[in-house]
């Protein structure tokens, strides 16, 4: 056998002048594991662990995407009216286009939520720009991509801070203006958001809020915050997502008579709220009992967080908040 010109003997130093010429390989092996789940994209269902997509698709290069969540719990699907309507405005104000209609999505979630057989899960769904068949910097060239991704149920708050309430810090970060991006658009434009992550562990806090280009309190990592003062609850308006489960604490509040504002909020305020929670699709209502150091309520959680949090776990359960996932027994 010839030898390979290349010496690929072992050195005391890794380098990369030291691997030898590789051997077109077709059949690539993934050396990372991944969470059990499934996955649509390219008209097929797929085990998430071969859910991929292109070096070269804009959504990976240049965070050229939009996406939302949604999760089941119990079996059913919560407000998937409002998290498709939400996808494809993102869609369109981003000039992408995909060949499925909502009902056609609700059927493939449908799908790949029964095929996973997970109750409580977390969905995503993806458009990227896509790839263009040949090099192009024009983004019209590009072929937009969907994907439907479905993985077990995750919480921004673990289960102690679920009962026991967060501990947040506020980052001096600015979240990226809304002069820049549309935050109506759901986006992964989130190195603000990381680095107020790792603004609020380098301060021994476990998750960060950051401000907005006015210097009021913004959102966090994938969610919205409220406060609450003398019963009346606050969120912010500007600089946001307009979170579904911001959106779900602000219809309960309607229809329980809560005073609930949507408005600016600056530090001190909420440093002086009677109670703070967050919301996400990932993990719903979540008590805030820490802010910088300070509690909030004495540190206890607060009755009126108590109570939304109730009543937003309980629509999960009402048919005109969701809908339920027919499940196929397998085959003996």
């Amino acid at each position: 056998m010839k030898k390979n010109s290349i010496d690929n003997k072992k050195s005391s130093k890794s380098s990369a002048h030291n691997i030898p010429f590789p051997v077109l390989n077709t059949v690539y092996q993934d050396p990372h594991t991944y969470p059990e789940g499934v996955a649509y994209l390219d008209s097929q269902y797929v085990p998430i662990s071969q859910a991929k997509i292109s070096v070269l698709d804009w959504g990976f290069l240049h965070s050229d995407a939009t996406y939302d969540v949604l999760h089941t719990w119990r079996g059913r699907i919560f407000r998937p009216e409002l998290h498709l309507n939400r996808f494809f405005n993102g869609m369109e104000k981003l000039r992408m286009s995909i060949d499925y209609s909502r009902e056609d999505i609700l059927e493939i979630i449908s799908n790949a939520v029964a095929l996973s057989g997970f109750q409580d899960s977390y969905i995503e769904l993806i458009c990227t720009r896509g790839c263009s068949p040949k090099p192009s910097r024009d983004p019209r060239d590009a072929i937009n991509r969907f994907i439907v991704f479905v993985v077990p149920f995750s919480s921004v708050a673990n289960a102690r801070q679920l009962v026991e309430g967060l501990h947040i810090a506020i980052s001096d970060r600015t979240r990226i203006s809304p002069r820049s991006v549309d935050p109506s658009i759901k986006n992964y434009h989130w190195l603000d958001l990381v680095g107020g992550l790792y603004d609020a562990y380098d301060s021994k806090a476990e998750t960060a809020l950051l401000l907005d280009d006015r210097g009021n309190i913004a959102e966090g990592p994938g969610f919205n915050v409220f406060i609450i003062k003398d019963g009346k609850l606050a969120t912010p308006n500007y600089s946001v997502l307009l979170g579904i489960t911001r959106q779900t604490v602000m219809d309960i509040c309607l229809e329980k008579g809560l005073s609930c504002d949507a408005r600016a909020i600056n530090k001190l305020e909420l440093l002086a709220a009677d109670e703070v929670f967050i919301t996400s699709t990932a993990g719903g209502v979540m008590p805030v009992t820490t802010i910088n150091h300070k509690a909030v309520n004495n540190g206890e959680v607060g009755m009126i967080t108590k109570c939304i949090k109730e009543m937003y776990w309980e629509k999960h359960f009402l048919d005109d908040w969701s809908i339920p996932i027919t499940y196929h027994s397998p085959s003996t």
